[in-house]
């Protein structure tokens, strides 16, 4: 039998035996939901989903996440996955939540290519990810243990939150979360001289990535939210991005991104990502937030990819110092 035979009759077995589980506890919320984990402690609740409606744990204990955004959500309220995707194979997880919240998570893949044996041996008891990442496996994640799909992750990452705050049983933490992001965006308007003046700052995101063009960044993503709720002004650009999230330009249009502000990153090799080049050329010199200072490089795992409330926290802690400097 070749090794690619036994892989597939091993992984068939998995989720053989999970489909069973999963038909015999579903029928109830006497607290006997052993999909995958073991533990019958403990009662189920129902949680809305983008595929319908799934029964969980009310405190589930082995949480394998498969995105950035559901890490955040887990680590915030207070939940350490037993498994978690990397953005890349042996990336590590993002570099800005503490090590402590990450220490002994194993890496169950790469995001929208989990490994399914992996995920099985933790014997979760539920698992966390988004449709626009892993519906084509839903059927096989769910026979592993109860999976939690939202429609997708970066924009509504709110909702999301709330969705996520369901599924672990945090909904009381998720109200803390809120109250203090709410807290924050005030203490930061507040630091940047008001809802008028922020209004009239307009502040652009500018991401170089490794093999595409540079993305400056529309009104329907991660980081626009938060701008948004600070209250800072948008440049006119930002309103051209496709379906809201982002206007691609080459290194020869960049001063299309012209603002008040620019906060960079950088996905990749900066030098494969045409920011090297586009940063030493004229046009970006030329650019009014070069000229008065006001070009910010930022970390691309933060500001981009954490996609949740604590990176949130630490972005507007950061857009604050900038802005304030």
């Amino acid at each position: 039998m070749t090794a690619a035979r036994r892989k597939a009759l091993t992984l068939g077995s998995l989720v053989l035996i999970g489909s069973l589980g999963l038909t015999a506890c579903g029928s109830s919320d006497s607290g006997n939901d052993e999909a995958g984990s073991g533990d019958s402690g403990g009662g189920t609740h129902t949680v809305k989903t983008a595929m319908g409606d799934v029964k969980v744990k009310d405190a589930p204990k082995r949480v394998v996440v498969l995105d950035t955004a559901e890490l955040d959500s887990a680590i915030t309220l207070g939940v350490k996955p037993v498994g978690a995707t990397q953005a890349t194979a042996g990336a590590g997880f993002l570099d800005y939540l503490p090590e402590s919240s990450v220490k002994g998570i194993k890496s169950v893949g790469e995001i929208a290519n989990p490994n399914l044996e992996t995920i099985a041996g933790l014997k979760p008891d539920l698992i966390l990810s988004s449709k626009v990442r892993d519906e084509k496996r839903y059927a096989q994640l769910s026979a592993i243990a109860p999976t939690v799909l939202t429609e997708t992750t970066g924009y509504p990452w709110k909702e999301n939150f709330q969705t996520h705050a369901d599924a672990l049983g945090r909904t009381a933490e998720a109200d803390k979360v809120v109250a203090d992001y709410d807290k924050r965006v005030a203490d930061v308007t507040e630091a940047l001289g008001g809802k008028e003046k922020a209004a009239a700052t307009e502040v652009n995101v500018v991401r170089f990535i490794e093999g595409a063009d540079i993305r400056i960044y529309g009104k329907k993503n991660y980081i626009a939210t938060i701008l948004a709720d600070v209250g800072l002004g948008r440049p006119a650009i930002t309103d051209k991005a496709t379906d809201g999230f982002s206007y691609d330009v080459s290194p020869e249009k960049i001063d299309l991104a012209d603002a008040d502000v620019i906060f960079t990153s950088t996905y990749g090799d900066p030098a494969k990502a045409k920011a090297t080049d586009t940063m030493k050329s004229g046009l970006w010199k030329n650019l009014k937030a070069t000229k008065s200072n006001q070009v910010h490089q930022v970390d691309d795992e933060l500001w981009i990819q954490g996609i949740g409330y604590t990176a949130a926290a630490k972005i507007m802690d950061e857009m604050r110092a900038a802005l304030t400097k």
